[in-house]
């Protein structure tokens, strides 16, 4: 672990670094690819692009909070709500392949994908909400 002297900062766990890493290089892409993500929104959603930049602030903003004592929880809650929100887009996207006749590869990672986002809520919440202050 990284941190202070004993009794000092909470420490950042290598867990909470890589964490912080996914979500930030992730909230960059919605910038960098916005069309991409554009692509894979619900279309019962407004304002698709609109609501792709926000998710990307979002995540930069949760990655960042992660990283400092103070704020890690409340951006652990934030990212875990975010997980849950975009879900539909995770399931927009399978439905997207499976129109296209994607190949079998692809939609069972696409399937993959769906129960992969439980455990990356269990992941933010371990390490950012129930981790030993």
């Amino acid at each position: 672990m990284i941190g202070a002297a004993q009794g000092a900062q909470p420490r950042v766990s290598l867990s909470l670094i890589l964490i912080a890493l996914l979500f930030a290089m992730s909230g960059v892409l919605h910038f960098v690819k916005s069309e991409y993500y554009v692509r894979i929104m619900p279309p019962w959603l407004p304002a698709p692009l609109a609501l792709v930049l926000i998710s990307g602030v979002c995540e930069v903003l949760g990655a960042a909070g992660l990283l400092m004592p103070a704020t890690r929880a409340f951006a652990g809650w934030g990212l875990i709500a975010l997980l849950v929100a975009v879900f539909p887009a995770n399931v927009q996207m399978l439905l997207n392949a499976r129109a296209t006749h994607a190949s079998p590869v692809w939609l069972a990672s696409l399937i993959a994908r769906l129960p992969a986002q439980a455990a990356l809520i269990y992941w933010v919440f371990r390490a950012a909400i129930r981790a030993p202050r």
